[in-house]
């Protein structure tokens, strides 16, 4: 029977193995510090992004909460109608669910609503009620960010109506006729999204001034005679007239 002996291994390979592992350690040794300072970058750069994505999912209770950038962006935030005043939406922040952190997050977070207006628009009362007939309590809406003004956020506010289609409160308001265009503050005039924004509600109001809603409904034929009687000189001459009059009789 062949004698069976254990393989010698290939000298040069060996070598060559030996070579190539001293190569990097004296390598690494040589740039222990520069390695170190990788990893720290490294590091930094992780708490970084992970910082942003906390900022994601954040609760915010007020306006000063959200960062900068979020409203140089025009981010859009989900949430919750709570209350409408005279002043604005009282809107509840729903901030987007991580099922890893959004639990641990929740237990140290308050609940106060963000103080919302909506941008480029003058409602009138009648646009006011309006929006509290349309807004039912806890309904979800989407707030474009456009402005901060202290704790108040100018917003184009969108609520869903079914999986594509959603309305802009901001635009239907001035389609009903119920409010006025106005320059939409926070964005700077020479921008694309300024001249974008401020076309649709142009639009959406001038579609109610050719339909004469709201502001734009015409009188009738009795009201504009009864409205220029009432501003007759005449009329109200006579009118200075007999109350001077009385005052006398009365003495």
């Amino acid at each position: 029977m062949p004698d069976e002996r254990p393989a010698i291994p290939n000298e040069p390979n060996v070598k060559a193995n030996n070579n190539l592992i001293a190569i990097v350690s004296k390598f690494a040794d040589d740039h222990l510090a520069l390695l170190r300072n990788v990893s720290t970058g490294l590091a930094i750069v992780g708490i970084v992004i992970l910082g942003r994505s906390v900022k994601l999912i954040t609760k915010f209770n007020a306006a000063s909460e959200i960062p900068s950038r979020f409203i140089e962006r025009n981010v859009s935030l989900r949430g919750r109608v709570c209350n409408i005043s005279d002043k604005g939406l009282e809107v509840e922040h729903i901030p987007i669910y991580v099922p890893a952190l959004s639990p641990l997050l929740v237990k140290c977070q308050t609940s106060t609503p963000l103080q919302v207006r909506l941008a480029g628009v003058e409602l009138t009362p009648e646009g006011w009620d309006w929006l509290r007939r349309q807004l039912k309590p806890a309904e979800t809406v989407w707030l474009k960010l456009i402005r901060q003004e202290g704790e108040t956020l100018d917003c184009f506010v969108s609520t869903g109506r079914g999986s594509f289609l959603s309305t802009c409160l901001n635009e239907e308001i001035l389609r009903q006729g119920l409010a006025r265009s106005t320059p939409i503050l926070g964005l700077g005039h020479h921008s694309r999204v300024y001249w974008r924004l401020h076309k649709r509600l142009l639009k959406a109001e001038l579609h109610a001034e050719r339909k004469g809603q709201g502001l734009w409904r015409e009188s009738s034929l009795w009201e504009r005679v009864s409205i220029a009687f009432r501003e007759n000189i005449v009329v109200k001459s006579m009118k200075r007239f007999l109350s001077f009059t009385s005052r006398t009789k009365e003495q």
